[in-house]
């Protein structure tokens, strides 16, 4: 189990802030986000709505709607939900309906566990995928 795209994405992001933040004090650093995070130690029950791209390390059970935004699922998440975003990342596990308006990417840590609509779909060697693809256009 690989967890070097998570790090890249984790160093990108990171390298973003600090060159954002540059001059500024401490307190614009932490009011300024580029990703909304939920920790391996959070557990959501409900509906999760982010307007910026998110990154899941927890367990979330409802559903996830980030519309215009990327969202992440970490290699520790454990998803219980449908969720809705512009571009899904799954590097844990995933249980419900994934709709994306431009792509979903199963890397080869990552496990699915429903139907996915997504234009693209991208499913690593290795990776696990149970359910039904549309690749046709997805709703908005």
């Amino acid at each position: 189990m690989s967890s070097e795209p998570l790090r890249q994405f984790r160093d990108d992001r990171a390298a973003r802030s600090q060159a954002e933040t540059a001059g500024a004090g401490p307190r614009a650093s932490e009011e300024r986000r580029l990703v909304a995070w939920v920790g391996k130690s959070v557990v959501f029950t409900g509906n999760l709505t982010s307007l910026e791209d998110m990154t899941i390390d927890g367990r979330v059970e409802g559903t996830i709607e980030v519309r215009d935004h990327d969202l992440t699922i970490g290699p520790d998440a454990n998803i219980q939900a449908n969720i809705s975003a512009r571009v899904v990342t799954v590097l844990g596990l995933v249980t419900g309906t994934i709709t994306a308006t431009s792509r979903v990417h199963i890397h080869d840590s990552g496990t699915v566990n429903g139907d996915i609509t997504s234009p693209r779909l991208i499913i690593a060697d290795g990776a696990q995928f149970q359910g039904r693809a549309d690749t046709g256009r997805a709703n908005s």
